[in-house]
């Protein structure tokens, strides 16, 4: 299906990443993947001792995930706070001659969550509300803007981004400032997928999917219970990583004509009262 086809798969953090599930299902299809993760760049200035070390603790757990469970993909660093980073990675893919016929949009952070403990909204900085939607939700602009400015992103390509239910809803298990960055990714997935259809046909759409505490940041946000009670409460159980990447691949198929939505791969939990 995708010989010949690359993607840009973003935010993988280790090989339980949601993201690595679906760079192996393109692969599986015949497609190449570009992996994308955070280190320490030239344009970061002023760094400290602690945040470069974490960044780089960052980046070797991204190369090393990459390289276990993909072989040679080609990796780069990316840094969506910063758009200096964001183009030099575009003008390094013109420079070898790399065209992509789509990416998934896997970034989020959120500093209010610590040891799984949500900040109430009430006491969310501006600081922290706006990193919130610059990392979770406007990064979608900025990566697809410099994506098109430098011929990257091919006609009848297809964006996807990960989102959640609590974008629309509030859940069980509360989410607070990264709900709101979440819902906005959405709204964006909506306009671009009408800006960027006009453009050259590229689709955008958005997956919201079940509770999922395999990743770094499923760990960070969830207990155990919340993962159960969802389980519980969907028809036909939690969605697997797995069923998440055979969406992701229907929606990146060549010549597809779905575009703005946002799909629900999450057992029917979205539907549950």
């Amino acid at each position: 299906m995708f010989t010949g086809k690359t993607f840009l798969i973003t935010g993988i953090a280790d090989k339980n990443s949601l993201a690595m599930f679906v760079a192996k299902k393109i692969i599986e299809n015949g497609g190449s993947v570009v992996c994308t993760g955070l280190g320490v760049s030239p344009f970061h200035k002023n760094l400290s001792e602690k945040a470069a070390a974490f960044l780089n603790k960052n980046y070797q757990d991204f190369k090393d995930a990459v390289q276990e469970e993909l072989g040679d993909a080609f990796t780069a660093i990316v840094d969506v706070t910063l758009d200096e980073s964001i183009e030099h990675f575009a003008k390094t893919l013109q420079g070898k001659n790399i065209q992509l016929n789509g990416f998934l949009h896997a970034i989020a952070m959120d500093k209010t969550i610590r040891l799984k403990e949500v900040k109430p909204l009430l006491e969310v900085t501006k600081e922290e509300f706006c990193d919130t939607m610059e990392v979770s939700a406007y990064s979608l602009i900025r990566l697809s803007h410099y994506l098109f400015k430098y011929n990257i992103l091919q006609p009848d390509s297809s964006i996807c981004s990960l989102s959640y239910i609590a974008a629309a809803k509030v859940t069980f298990h509360p989410y607070r400032n990264i709900s709101i960055a979440k819902a906005a990714l959405e709204r964006i997935t909506i306009e671009l997928a009408d800006e960027l259809g006009r453009k050259n046909g590229t689709r955008v759409n958005a997956i919201r999917f079940s509770p999922y505490m395999g990743s770094k940041a499923g760990n960070a946000t969830l207990n155990p219970e919340d993962f159960e009670t969802a389980d519980r409460i969907s028809p036909l159980g939690n969605a697997l990583p797995d069923d998440l990447a055979n969406e992701v691949i229907h929606l990146f198929r060549p010549k597809g004509r779905i575009t703005g939505e946002i799909r629900h791969v999450d057992g029917g939990y979205n539907i549950m009262g």
